[in-house]
């Protein structure tokens, strides 16, 4: 017998895209002349700040997308506004450790109109322990740790609307709840896909309760459940639906297949690298955070758009 024909897809806003590319190798794309550089009047004790969340946050995005020490990102900086002609003070390594602690990551996103459809997973990350070709030539010499990572994706913009950062201990289905709570309420949620680790009461429930849809495989030694509420009648129905015309039909029936789009933004985040830098756990969030939203920045400049041909 012989193989199908491998499929063959083409990209049909290439001059668009290859512009995107270019821009989001510019540096000045994420200098704004009118962002807040210096923190608000607050009337409360203690010494005031004297540089706001925005600059902060500025400042470690140039230190994760260029992969800088903090001493370093403070000079770039500083190259960074005299290029722009911005006689702006910097703040210095040690004020930039201080306030990551505590930082608001701000992550940008665009909203589009219809229902959100999100893919949702997880991988993990490593902060602590040898390197990949040490351990495979000496051994692994003492622990690795490791973090998880939480992504909900916009199918229509590429952007990750949602993210939780977890301890490696935990599982996938009981963050699913959280990632689906930081999406407003006034957001309609159409549809939620993932793989068969969610396939859990917990996580049906939370998406019913948004009035989704899930497109979550079953275990393969699922069974049914008491129909008891409107979360297991909605997964009996996709057990039926498997059981009845096969699981690869289901799948390309449902689109499942989409959800290999969030596999690819994995890479993307670990495109920064394949390990954090901070090592206290508050820092650590606020590094992931930043990676995030220098990805939905990149998706905001242009993304391709590609179809199938064959």
């Amino acid at each position: 017998m012989s193989k199908p024909v491998p499929a063959r897809y083409r990209t049909t806003n290439w001059s668009s895209y290859n512009a995107a590319l270019r821009k989001r190798g510019s540096m000045l794309i994420w200098m704004d002349e009118e962002m807040a550089w210096l923190a608000p009047h607050e009337s409360r004790p203690g010494r005031p700040a004297v540089f706001s969340d925005a600059a902060i946050q500025f400042c470690l995005s140039i230190k994760v997308l260029f992969k800088l020490p903090l001493r370093q990102t403070a000079g770039m900086v500083a190259a960074l506004l005299r290029l722009a002609g911005l006689n702006w003070s910097v703040p210095d390594f040690s004020t930039l450790c201080r306030r990551q602690k505590t930082l608001a990551v701000q992550i940008p996103y665009r909203r589009v109109d219809g229902p959100l459809n999100l893919l949702v997973d997880s991988t993990g990350i490593k902060f602590l322990g040898d390197g990949e070709w040490q351990a495979r030539k000496h051994g692994v010499q003492g622990r690795r740790q490791w973090r998880k990572v939480h992504l909900a994706m916009d199918t229509a913009t590429s952007e990750i609307r949602a993210i939780e950062f977890t301890p490696s201990s935990d599982g996938d289905s009981p963050i699913l709840p959280g990632l689906l709570g930081q999406i407003p309420e006034d957001e309609q949620i159409g549809t939620v896909t993932a793989d068969g680790a969610y396939d859990t009461r917990r996580c049906h429930a939370a998406i019913i309760d948004r009035q989704a849809t899930p497109i979550i495989p079953i275990r393969k030694n699922g069974r049914a459940w008491k129909e008891d509420c409107q979360a297991a009648m909605a997964r009996n129905e996709t057990l039926r639906a498997t059981k009845r015309y096969g699981r690869a039909f289901w799948k390309h029936w449902t689109g499942y297949h989409a959800r290999s789009r969030i596999e690819a933004k994995m890479r993307c985040l670990k495109a920064f690298g394949e390990r954090i830098a901070a090592r206290d756990p508050d820092r650590q969030t606020a590094e992931v955070h930043i990676r995030v939203a220098l990805m939905n920045r990149f998706s905001a400049l242009g993304t391709a758009e590609i179809v199938r041909v064959t």
